[in-house]
């Protein structure tokens, strides 16, 4: 399986913008999936997770109401479309994916030991 994370860029506070990850070598349908980030000096911290059998969504508080995960099986392609940005969302945003959707309780992909696969990493840049 290879993801391929796009949809970054810079973007004015209050602004909003949709990442994307494309899967290869498997069918994404079934997968868990998520999306994590990396700011400077901070640790890769959990932003959401779609499981794979139930469509059951989860995000961290923080970012509730503003992030949504999302996938088109159709395009073999989940999502993350964030609105109302600040400029703490900066950071590099990562997808991840777990072919086997190994756990059937979704607070198990808030940690990124759950996935298999990740995706290269895309910027996203909130100015202020």
């Amino acid at each position: 399986v290879q993801l391929q994370a796009s949809g970054g860029g810079l973007v004015q506070a209050g602004g909003s913008l949709r990442l994307s990850c494309a899967a290869s070598g498997s069918i994404l349908n079934v997968h868990a999936m998520g999306w994590f980030r990396q700011a400077p000096g901070k640790e890769r911290e959990f932003v959401a997770a779609l499981s794979g059998s139930t469509g059951t969504t989860l995000y961290v508080n923080s970012m509730k109401g503003r992030f949504t995960i999302s996938r088109d099986n159709a395009k073999n392609t989940a999502y993350l479309a964030g609105n109302s940005l600040k400029p703490e969302d900066t950071a590099v945003y990562y997808c991840a994916a777990d072919p086997r959707s190994s756990y059937s309780a979704i607070m198990q992909y808030t940690n990124p030991y759950a996935y298999d696969y990740w995706g290269q990493g895309t910027q996203v840049t909130v100015s202020s």
